[in-house]
């Protein structure tokens, strides 16, 4: 019996080959199936890490994206809120500058009206001391008219007491009336200087109300 298996052994067997082949086709097949097996789990996982990590840098471009929103939205607050500012310490330079000339205005129009009494007043005080002097030469006029109609009695009377005191009268009346004249002068020459000094004072005030006029237009308009 061995020896006719040792015979069948040797010899070609088409049957046992085939089952053989059959044998290791099938192997092929299996192993060939677990690798494709393999392979689709190990693609099944990288597309589940691969999504996974897109899921991630999603997430994480989001949030970068809301917060730069969120940044974005912090910055044009901010900024309305400087703008806002800035028109708000504007407006009260504006409101400062305004009630700083109005009030230069005030004070201009009162100095003004301060120097108008002043030269009134001044004018005054010169009409009354020139109806002074005019009552006191009227006064001297009326004395040398009632030395003139005396003056026949005068001479006769010179005559017997002397021509100096004669020549003193004449040369007193001239002087008086000189001095007088002197007055007159002397005044009117210090109302127009003091009408001069009030209209120069008002034109530098005026001038002055036209450049701070000139600079709050400049900054209302900037």
């Amino acid at each position: 019996m061995t020896d006719i298996l040792v015979k069948t052994e040797g010899k070609h067997d088409p049957l046992h080959e085939a089952q053989m082949e059959n044998r290791q086709l099938k192997e092929t097949v299996a192993a060939l199936r677990d690798e494709m097996e393999t392979m689709s789990m190990n693609r099944a996982q990288d597309l589940q890490q691969a999504r996974a990590e897109s899921q991630d840098e999603i997430k994480q471009l989001r949030d970068t994206a809301a917060a730069m929103r969120d940044e974005m939205q912090t910055m044009a607050m901010d900024r309305a809120q400087e703008v806002q500012q800035a028109r708000a310490d504007a407006q009260d330079e504006i409101n400062q500058l305004r009630a700083a000339a109005q009030a230069l205005r005030d004070t201009v129009d009162e100095l003004q009206f301060e120097r108008q009494r002043e030269v009134q007043d001044a004018k005054a005080a010169a009409n009354d001391e020139i109806v002074q002097l005019r009552n006191a030469a009227s006064s001297l006029r009326d004395g040398l008219d009632e030395l003139q109609f005396s003056k026949s009695e005068a001479v006769q009377r010179a005559v017997a007491e002397g021509n100096d005191e004669i020549v003193q009268l004449k040369a007193t009346a001239h002087e008086l009336r000189d001095q007088l004249d002197v007055i007159k002068f002397q005044y009117e020459d210090k109302l127009q200087q003091m009408d001069r000094a009030a209209r120069d004072e008002i034109g530098q005030l005026q001038l002055t109300i036209a450049a701070l006029r000139t600079e709050l237009e400049e900054k209302n308009g900037g």
